[in-house]
C-alpha cells in the first residue's frame, strides 16, 4: 500500500474508498437480476474487491455490484438499464491489465464478460477469426491447432483478447506481426445506451444474383456472414477509434481478428554484448538488413542476470538480445548466418540457435519470467512495472540516462524490452513498508515518462493509461489532441458512465 499512498490514490478526487458512498438503486439490482438471473448477480464484498483491481499496484476500488452477462443481448439490456439510472459501468475480462483499468473509482456496476467465451466465423481462406470477451489468447490458439494458422500478439499474460484489443496490447511479437491495432479488423460494441455498433459495418450477408421461379433473387439473404474485408476506405476508422480506449467508450463484447500462416521453420538464440549500445545497435542493423526477425528483446545487466539465477540458464550478466527468427527450412539457414554476422560486428557473443521446441519454449520462459526473477532479487517487495516507447535510435541514450536515474535514486529496477519496437520496461522492485522507497519508486516513474516524451516517444507503448498516466497523457498530447479527445468521449458517452476517471 506504501506505492499507492504516495501515488494519492487514497484521497484523489472523484474516488472512492472500498465502501460505495451512494448506493445502487434497489430497483435497479432486481432489474439486473431480471435480466441475467439472479445467481449472475452479486454485490458480496469478497466478489466486488475481486474484482475491483488488476495486477497493477493502484488502490483496490470495488463496485458496488459485478454482473455477468451470458450474451450480446444481455449486455445490451444491462447497459440500457445503468444508463437510464445513471449508475458508472466498468468491464472487466480478466483483469490483468497493469495501470488500474479496470478499478471502480466511481462504484457501479461492474460488468464480468468472461463467460461470453464463443469463438466463430473462422476463415482459413480469410485468415479471420471472431471472438468474444471471456476468449484469452491461448484459448484462441489451441482452437487453431492443426489449421496451420495462428494469433501472434503476446503480451505475456493470458489475457482477454478482448481486453487486449481495449487496451491496445503488444508483446514480443509486435516487430514482426504488430500490435492488436493492426490485427483488430471489426469490433462489436454496446455503447453506453445499451445499442449495438459493429466499427467496420455489420455482418453484411451476401446476396445471390437475381432469378425467376424459385431461384434466390437479390432480395434474398445467404445463410451466413461472409468475412470481413481485408481494407476498406469507407468512413472513419472506427475500429482503430475503440482499440486502447480502456473502455471508456463502450463494452468489446466481440472482435474479428487477422490470423497468420504458422512460419514453416523458426530458431532462437541468446547473444551477449559489452554494452546496452551494442545490443541496440546490433538490433537496427539487423532490421536494415531485412532479416525476418519476429522477435528480439533487450535484458540489461541486472535483468540478464536476475533471469539466469531464477531460470538456471546459465547466462552471462551483459547486455543481452533473445532473438527469434521465422521463415522457410531453406531461408532460415541464411538468416541465421546474417543475424550472426550482425552479432559479431558489434562484439555480441555468436548465438547457439534452438530449433526445437522444446529448447526454444525453455528460452523464452526465462524472457517471460523476467517479472519474477526481478522479484526474487529482493525477496518479500513488491514491483512495479513502468512502460515507455521511444524511437528505436533514442534507445541507446534513454536506457543509459535512465540506469544512472536508478543509480542515483538509489532503486532496484532491471530493464527488459522489445528493444524492435523501442519499447521497455523498468520492473521496479520496492519495500512495501518503506514510504521514503516508494515516493522514490514514484517520481522515478515520471522521470522516465518525461524523459521519453523529451526524446519523441510515448508514455505508454503497450499498458495504457488507465489511472497512473493521465497527465503525461496531457503532456503528451496537448490541450487540443485531449480536448478532440473529450468530445469524443462525450459524444458516445455524455452522461460519463462509461469506466469513469480513466485516461482523460
Amino acid at each position: 500500500m506504501a506505492l499507492r499512498r504516495a501515488l494519492g490514490l487514497a484521497g484523489a478526487v472523484g474516488r472512492r474508498g472500498c465502501c460505495s458512498k451512494r448506493p445502487l438503486p434497489p430497483a435497479l439490482l432486481e432489474a439486473l437480476r431480471d435480466v441475467v438471473g439472479g445467481p449472475n448477480v452479486s454485490t458480496a464484498a469478497a466478489v466486488c474487491e475481486q474484482h475491483g483491481h488488476d495486477e497493477s499496484m493502484h488502490r483496490c476500488a470495488p463496485p458496488d455490484a459485478v454482473v455477468w452477462p451470458q450474451d450480446v443481448a444481455q449486455v445490451q439490456e444491462l447497459a440500457a438499464l445503468c444508463h437510464r439510472h445513471r449508475v458508472p459501468m466498468v468491464p472487466f475480462g480478466t483483469g490483468t491489465g497493469l495501470e488500474g483499468g479496470v478499478n471502480a473509482v466511481q462504484g457501479g456496476v461492474c460488468f464480468d464478460l468472461s463467460r461470453m467465451a464463443t469463438i466463430s466465423e473462422l476463415s482459413l481462406e480469410d485468415f479471420s477469426v471472431a471472438v468474444e470477451p471471456g476468449v484469452t489468447r491461448k484459448a484462441l490458439n489451441s482452437h487453431l491447432r492443426g489449421t496451420g494458422l495462428w494469433f501472434p500478439v503476446d503480451p505475456g499474460a493470458d489475457a482477454s483478447l478482448c481486453g487486449m484489443a481495449a487496451t491496445g496490447a503488444s508483446g514480443t511479437n509486435a516487430v514482426r506481426y504488430g500490435t492488436m491495432r493492426p490485427n483488430v479488423l471489426n469490433l462489436r460494441v454496446v455503447l453506453p445506451d445499451g445499442s449495438l455498433l459493429h466499427t467496420a459495418g455489420p455482418g453484411r450477408q451476401a446476396r445471390y444474383p437475381g432469378g425467376h421461379g424459385g431461384e434466390p433473387g437479390w432480395g434474398r439473404l445467404a445463410p451466413a456472414h461472409p468475412p470481413p474485408c481485408r481494407k476498406s476506405a469507407a468512413g472513419y476508422d472506427l475500429t482503430s477509434l475503440f482499440v486502447g480506449s480502456e473502455g471508456t467508450l463502450g463494452f468489446l463484447t466481440q472482435a474479428t481478428l487477422r490470423l497468420h500462416p504458422l512460419p514453416e521453420a523458426v530458431a532462437a538464440a541468446v547473444c551477449s554484448f559489452p554494452s546496452v549500445q551494442a545490443a541496440v545497435a546490433c538490433t537496427v542493423q539487423v532490421l536494415q538488413a531485412a532479416v525476418p526477425v519476429a522477435r528480439i528483446e533487450l535484458l540489461d545487466e541486472v535483468m540478464a542476470g536476475a533471469c539466469s539465477r531464477y531460470s538456471r540458464l546459465e547466462l552471462p550478466e551483459a547486455a543481452t538480445l533473445f532473438l527469434e527468427l521465422h521463415g522457410s527450412q531453406q531461408g532460415l539457414a541464411e538468416q541465421q548466418q546474417q543475424a550472426e554476422e550482425l552479432v559479431r560486428l558489434h562484439g555480441g557473443s555468436i548465438p547457439a540457435w534452438a530449433r526445437a521446441p522444446e529448447e526454444r519454449e525453455q528460452l523464452w520462459s526465462a524472457r517471460h519470467s523476467a517479472w519474477f526473477a526481478a522479484l526474487a532479487l529482493r525477496p518479500g517487495c513488491q514491483g512495479y512495472s513502468t512502460d515507455v516507447c521511444v524511437p528505436i535510435s533514442r534507445l541507446p541514450g534513454v536506457v543509459v540516462e535512465t540506469q544512472r536515474d536508478l543509480r542515483d535514486a538509489g532503486l532496484t529496477g532491471p530493464m527488459v524490452g522489445h528493444v524492435g519496437d523501442g519499447n521497455f520496461h523498468c520492473i521496479l522492485v520496492f519495500h512495501p513498508e518503506d514510504p521514503d522507497e516508494a515516493r522514490r519508486v514514484h517520481d522515478f516513474a515520471e522521470r522516465l515518462g518525461r524523459r521519453a516524451l523529451a526524446v519523441g516517444g510515448t508514455c505508454t507503448g503497450e499498458h495504457g493509461v488507465g489511472l497512473g498516466k493521465r497527465e503525461l497523457l496531457r503532456e503528451e498530447l496537448g490541450p487540443q489532441g485531449l480536448d478532440t479527445m473529450r468530445r469524443i468521449k462525450a459524444a458516445l458517452d455524455p452522461h460519463h458512465l462509461m469506466n469513469p476517471g480513466k485516461v482523460l
